[in-house]
């Protein structure tokens, strides 16, 4: 292509004053754009389509709000629990100045998150709790704490590998302390443990299986009888709970129950069942929360304003506000219970008016289905649904999940049977005019 037939970058500014981008990242975008077309000898028609594109994509949020229609509803990719209403709104008051560690009442410097070791204490019976940044930080610390240059003995049958990659063995060696494998993959018994406790014992570890089941030939010891072990040799018990669960769901067992049942350190998290931020948490005994809370380490793994701020207002979400209950105010576990019929009439209301929409470009229909809790927990156990299946009858499936992917709001869902599934337990009700913006992209210009 002549040079010629392209117009010259001053033209193209000129032409594009309008456009609310910096004038720099304006000229880059266009010369990119002029050399693409030169490259492709295509008509000059086609800079500016190509040069807004560029600068769409330089300025798109790199974090945007996302419609989960998967159902998965703690999806690890997407940002595992949304918050509720009111950790947003405390999440919001703590972006400005706030009292993070100052007591009003005093005027002195007050304890970094005083007021969610209070609710986590209420909410859990535990004496003592303490915050990190995740999960993985608060098994760090507390092995580093218990059972640094000592052994820990774990069973061979909960020697987990957590999200990303990371295996519960790495963790506890990064503390310092020595791995002591007992009983074998499938079974476990308290004569396990017993033979391995020693002089240089400093922790019996316990992990639930949050994201994986073993069934079949198989037995574990339970955590009152490895408290009752631990309290015969006097070595400290803990637990790692995984999703954290403070509400009765099925036979998953609660932080409330593992405190009752006498082990002193329980880890969870604060993004998967408990419905809040990205957190590790470390509730049970005091004698035993108090040197991790001071633990040099600490410092390093401590949580910022924003996070303290979202868990404090997920944590007031389970105290009932005016008789509303905790599945009404935390969005995680209103999906997790939402009756199947609710789904299905849900489901039915936003297929009518897609239909109306689509006419002759695609089928809509209502199907039944399974959702998952995701993000490890509840592993094995799916949920009844209902999706919203669209078969395009003009364009391909991935064309039109990439505009859903790519549009303003973006929109998530399942591809298969050579069609578009929205699950609505993960689309709350109440999404009417978003959902129909994101699905509006799909329809011709």
């Amino acid at each position: 292509m002549s040079r010629r037939n392209i117009p010259s970058i001053d033209r193209l500014l000129q032409e594009t004053e309008h456009w609310e981008y910096p004038r720099e990242a304006l000229k880059d975008a266009l010369r990119t754009a002029c050399q693409q077309v030169r490259e492709a000898d295509a008509g000059a028609a086609g800079v500016l389509d190509i040069a807004r594109r560029i600068l769409e994509d330089k300025f798109r949020p790199p974090l945007q709000r996302v419609i989960n229609a998967t159902g998965v509803i703690l999806h690890t990719n997407l940002g595992r629990a949304p918050l509720s209403g009111r950790a947003k709104a405390a999440v919001m008051a703590a972006a400005d100045y706030c009292n993070l560690e100052y007591d009003l009442r005093t005027g002195q410097r007050g304890p970094r998150g005083g007021q969610i070791e209070g609710l986590l204490c209420t909410l859990t019976g535990a004496e003592a709790a303490v915050v990190v940044n995740n999960g993985a930080a608060a098994m760090l610390l507390t092995v580093e704490t218990l059972a640094r240059g000592r052994e820990v003995v774990v069973s061979r049958g909960e020697l987990i590998e957590i999200g990303g990659g990371f295996r519960l063995p790495e963790v506890l060696a990064q503390s310092g302390a020595k791995l002591v494998e007992v009983g074998t993959t499938n079974k476990t018994y308290v004569k396990d443990y017993e033979a391995a406790i020693g002089p240089s014992t400093g922790l019996l570890l316990k992990s639930h299986q949050s994201n994986f089941r073993m069934v079949g030939f198989t037995h574990d010891v339970s955590c009152r009888d490895l408290v009752e072990l631990g309290a015969r040799h006097n070595v400290p018990v803990a637990m790692d709970l995984g999703s954290g669960l403070l509400m009765e769901f099925g036979d998953e067992p609660t932080v409330p129950q593992i405190v009752k049942s006498g082990v002193g350190l329980v880890v969870f998290s604060g993004d998967k069942l408990l419905g809040g931020p990205q957190a590790g948490i470390i509730v049970g005994r005091k004698a035993l929360v108090d040197p991790c809370r001071k633990h040099p380490l600490m410092r390093a793994l401590r949580c910022d304003k924003l996070t303290l701020a979202a868990l404090e207002g997920t944590l007031q979400e389970y105290l009932y506000e005016e008789g509303r209950w905790a599945t009404d105010l935390v969005p995680v576990l209103g999906m997790l219970t939402t009756d199947p019929s609710a789904l299905r009439q849900w489901a039915d209301q936003v297929a009518t008016w897609m239909k109306e929409w689509f006419i002759d470009q695609a089928s809509v229909e209502v199907r039944a289905a399974e959702s998952e809790a995701g993000g490890g927990s509840l592993p094995g156990r799916t949920l009844p649904t209902y999706c919203i299946v669209i078969r395009p009858l003009k364009a391909s499936v991935a064309a039109w999940e990439q505009r859903l992917r790519m549009g303003e709001p973006v929109l998530i869902c399942r591809v298969q049977d050579d069609a578009l599934w929205l699950d609505v337990r993960t689309i709350p009700t109440g999404q009417e005019e978003v959902l129909a913006r994101a699905i509006g992209k799909l329809l011709p210009a």
